[in-house]
């Protein structure tokens, strides 16, 4: 699809590729499984699918069964588990299209031991709440899940838990939720695959790797925190830079005001240019004072950010079509997720999430393997 607004996330599917690798190195014997939930954290499930299938993953991840389905519609045919809650009604799909579901509770595999269909086993994974309060059996419960799963015509292929404090300098919780899953694990079945880091628990805590780690945020080079971010063992690559061009610059005499409500107002003769996104395109409005790059240089955006626009002050006049960084690198200058989410008083996970499909993603550094054809109609690779 042609895009004729500058306004584009540029996908490096180079560094989705260095850091799997580092993660592969990091698990040693264990698996790496991709997490691809939310749109591949806003840089494209798809696009993400496939470079982690060229690196050797074998089993992706995904939050809710419309986004497995939207990648088996890709003709993505890897083993898919859906971490998220699955309703009856999903069972028989996900037994057609071999979409492997989560247990998380007693109630639901009887419910869906009643929705399943005939063929093929309906392959499932059991989720523990060791700690989370979020989904899964209770730590109590395991012996009972087994018996009922052993006696179901499911496939029990896995076992998980979710860590909520992997990334925080105090570990108490962190060791509570693993003494706990370690309990649950003395009684479990063989065969049954075992995962329970996520990406702060792969880089901080390798000791419980298990069979399996599942990486989603630092898969696209980003820390799960700043504690982290600052004790991490891998140099994380991040995957996505935000850019944009100068569409419109004048000159303002003092006083000026400039966007929505007039909250800044010029000290004295200013340059100011107008770039072509807001917050309709995930820009959002706390981002005013945000500074950003032109010519290698820090800029401050002034006024509101508007729906589709917003201003800079720059330093002296500048031509209309000036390369303008909003995310990544620009000379010897950066400008990281990290700095927009602390500016917004939220997490680096929102950054890329916000991003709207208005903005296009444009892949580079891709292999095209021709074994797994590029079918996306809304970005495209360079």
């Amino acid at each position: 699809m042609e895009n004729y607004r500058p306004t584009k996330a540029v996908i490096n599917l180079g560094a989705i590729r260095k850091n799997l690798e580092s993660f592969q190195q990091r698990a040693g014997h264990a698996e790496v499984i991709a997490v691809v939930k939310a749109d591949g954290y806003g840089h494209g499930a798809e696009e993400i699918a496939r470079t982690a299938i060229e690196s050797g993953v074998h089993l992706l991840a995904v939050a809710t069964p419309d986004e497995a389905l939207a990648l088996r519609r890709a003709g993505i045919d890897r083993d898919i588990l859906v971490m998220g809650a699955v309703p009856p009604a999903f069972v028989p799909v996900a037994q057609r299209e071999n979409i492997i579901v989560t247990a998380l509770s007693l109630e639901w595999i009887e419910t869906a031991q009643q929705a399943a269909g005939p063929g093929q086993p309906l392959r499932v994974h059991l989720k523990v709440d060791t700690g989370m309060g979020r989904l899964g059996v209770q730590p109590e419960e395991a012996e009972t899940a087994y018996a009922k799963l052993a006696s179901s015509p499911f496939s029990f292929d896995g076992i998980f838990t979710h860590f909520a404090a992997a990334d925080e300098q105090d570990t108490a919780l962190f060791d509570r939720q693993a003494e706990r899953m370690n309990g649950v694990l003395k009684r479990l079945p063989e065969g049954v695959m075992v995962h329970v880091s996520n990406s702060a628990a792969a880089l901080m805590h390798p000791s419980v790797a298990c069979d399996a780690v599942r990486i989603g945020i630092s898969l696209y080079g980003i820390a799960p925190s700043p504690f982290v971010g600052e004790h991490s063992p891998i140099a994380l690559e991040p995957a996505l830079s935000l850019e944009t061009e100068i569409v419109h610059v004048k000159k303002v005499q003092p006083g000026a005001t400039i966007s929505y409500g007039a909250t800044y107002r010029s000290e004295g003769e200013e340059w100011i240019a107008t770039l072509p996104i807001g917050y309709a395109d995930g820009m959002l409005r706390g981002l005013q004072g945000q500074e950003v790059l032109v010519r290698g240089e820090r800029v401050p955006i002034v006024g509101r950010v508007c729906m589709d626009q917003c201003m800079i002050r720059l330093k002296g006049p500048l031509p209309v079509g000036e390369p303008v960084q909003l995310i990544g690198r620009q000379g010897d200058e950066a400008v990281l997720i990290d700095e927009w989410a602390e500016k917004l008083g939220t997490i680096p996970y929102e950054i890329p999430c916000i991003l709207t499909k208005r903005v296009p993603r444009i892949y580079v550094n891709g292999t095209k393997n021709a074994g797994l054809p590029f079918q996306s109609t809304d970005s495209m690779i360079r």
